[in-house]
């Protein structure tokens, strides 16, 4: 494995590994607060236990995102020294303050973590509250980064200098609303149907059925609304890369030949050798409507892009299918338990529906990293969007195969772990919390 192939695997593998706990971070402390509110309200003691229950896995998963986000805030500086070099006083804002929200975070899960009992209640949720919104801070200020490295901004480059930084116009770059707004609400997704379809499982087995209802409500409304609201940020960003980042969206859609009443391509298998997708199905006109608003509008295609500054196209169209396949997958799932909700309450008690959640419990993360696989790697061949190339950025240091070796064993031994330590809190949720057995289902 040569050095440039090991670092970028190494980058992926830590990045696809983080946003799973960092998007779970972000997100839990909304489901933690929201079933902690209800608790205050009603005095039901099954509302008591899911926040408590849910506030220990808050605590693993806060730890595990910091210690695997540190983990990459120091790869950026070994493996893409060329990147930091540049790019480190442009967009260093968004990391600045993200470490900042970061720490309030951290002082606020300690309050809540120790506060039961001994703060005022009301202030002790609103401690909560804080770790929810200083978490989901946190995401968006790092999704702006990012953002910046598909859309560049806040500096003029001439002869090779970065010169006239503007780090605030840096941040909010053209592409950080739509990359925030969407990887937002994809935590929300994924988490969201995770949570609802552990509880669902256990449901189905017959445990500790009043906690895990209570748990499963509150988590599917958060999964099922995320889901349908996800289409509508999905649009936004798309318009935007169109906008763009057109050899982004010609790779997503396996798009060959710049035209108009251009298509909407379904599944397919690309081939670069003769320029088509094969078992395809088209929508005509569908493609030009979703990027321009004009049946007819143009649409380039990759036949427009220099080869060298064309992106990988089987990779990014796979990913950016899976994505919106199962995204699709979601929101029919979230229509029938409205259906549900609304007209068969009959519904909410099968077996049927309950499986269907289980089945969605990996969708959501699924769905997330070939998001991320799209953003990633439709972007290259650039590291900076039209400035700077990934070849170019990496480190010159040899044996970088070894530390991509070395990474790939600590991430999976801390998955497992994390792993055993929330299996051991599910199973052990009835032993700790058997007051929930004791109260009807609310």
């Amino acid at each position: 494995m040569d050095d440039f192939l090991a670092a970028r695997l190494q980058m992926a593998f830590s990045l696809g590994f983080h946003i799973v706990f960092a998007c779970i971070g972000m997100v839990m402390p909304f489901f933690m607060s929201l079933a902690h509110f209800y608790w205050l309200k009603t005095g039901k003691t099954v509302y008591r236990d899911v926040t408590k229950a849910w506030s220990a896995g808050v605590a693993i998963f806060f730890a595990t995102g910091a210690v695997s986000g540190t983990v990459l805030s120091f790869e950026l500086g070994l493996l893409w020294p060329k990147f930091m070099e540049h790019a480190g006083p442009i967009f260093g804002m968004p990391f600045s303050l993200e470490g900042t929200a970061f720490f309030i975070e951290a002082i606020a899960l300690g309050f809540y973590l120790y506060g039961w009992n001994k703060l005022n209640p009301w202030f002790h949720w609103a401690t909560g509250v804080v770790v929810g919104i200083s978490g989901l801070l946190s995401g968006i200020l790092v999704v702006a980064a990012n953002a910046w490295m598909n859309s560049p901004a806040g500096f003029d480059f001439i002869d090779g200098q970065y010169l006239n930084i503007d780090p605030v116009k840096a941040m909010f770059n053209d592409a950080w609303f739509s990359q925030a707004l969407h990887m937002t609400v994809a935590a929300f997704v994924s988490t969201g149907f995770a949570v609802a379809g552990i509880h669902a499982l256990m449901i189905l087995k017959g445990k500790n059925i009043a906690f895990h209802s209570t748990a499963f409500k509150i988590a599917a409304i958060f999964a099922t609304v995320a889901a349908c609201l996800q289409p509508l940020s999905g649009d936004i960003s798309a318009k935007d890369v169109a906008k763009r980042q057109p050899a982004k969206l010609a790779a997503m859609e396996a798009h060959f030949h710049t035209e108009r009443n251009a298509p909407l391509i379904i599944g397919g298998i690309p081939d670069t050798a003769r320029k088509t997708v094969d078992y395809a199905i088209r929508i005509p006109g569908l493609l030009s409507f979703m990027t321009t608003g004009d049946f007819n509008g143009e649409v380039k295609g990759l036949d427009s892009i220099p080869k060298e500054d064309q992106p990988p196209v089987a990779v990014t169209h796979y990913a950016f299918q899976i994505m919106v396949g199962l995204g699709m997958a979601m929101v029919g799932l979230a229509l029938l338990y409205f259906l549900a909700l609304w007209k068969k309450t009959n519904w909410l008690k099968s077996n049927w529906l309950l499986k269907l959640f289980v089945l969605a419990t990996p969708m959501g993360f699924i769905a997330l990293e070939a998001g991320w696989t799209v953003t990633e790697v439709g972007r290259q061949p650039w590291i900076i969007h039209g400035v700077m190339r990934t070849a170019d950025a990496v480190t010159p240091m040899p044996g970088i195969a070894y530390s991509f070796y070395l990474f790939t064993g600590v991430y999976i031994s801390l998955a497992v772990i994390v792993i055993l330590l929330l299996y051991r809190q599910i199973t052990m949720v009835g032993k700790i919390y058997d007051s929930s057995s004791k109260v009807p289902k609310s």
